[in-house]
């Protein structure tokens, strides 16, 4: 099964934008950071500009966010990305001759619907703010931890 990792890449470009300030911004640079080639990264931002969630001018390396993270939700960098997937997927191929293999697809894609749906509901509950709070609370502790240990 094949894992698409453009909503994590994305909110990770975001990240960096925020908690790295003074770094570099290209995308050679963010991709190291994120372990990804640059026009994967090039992509990414590109979709978020599409989205106004971020803006950039030509010949300048200095992307920057459109609105403040706290305006900004995990569900519209979501949108941002045009994922034309849903989080789960019902096995098309049942048997049709079983009674659960003729009945189940049905059953089960309105299951996943309403859960796909809590799970955006969410999404824009959970802000970038939010995500950038919680990964400078991780390098805290792990900061805490190693004076601890020294």
């Amino acid at each position: 099964m094949k894992y698409s990792y453009k909503l994590s890449d994305a909110i990770h470009v975001l990240a960096y934008l925020l908690l790295c300030p003074d770094s570099d911004h290209s995308s050679k640079a963010i991709a190291a950071s994120v372990e990804a080639n640059p026009s994967v990264i090039r992509s990414l931002m590109s979709d978020l500009r599409k989205a106004n969630l971020l803006s950039s001018h030509q010949g300048s390396v200095k992307p920057t966010l459109v609105k403040p993270p706290s305006e900004i939700s995990l569900f519209d960098i979501y949108q941002a990305l045009n994922v034309n997937h849903h989080l789960f997927h019902v096995d098309p191929d049942t048997n049709q001759n079983c009674i659960v293999g003729r009945n189940i697809q049905p059953v089960l894609q309105n299951v996943y619907g309403e859960i796909e749906k809590d799970a955006e509901k969410k999404m824009m509950e959970i802000s970038l703010e939010d995500i950038v709070k919680q990964i400078n609370q991780q390098i805290a502790d792990h900061a805490s931890s190693n004076e601890n240990t020294n």
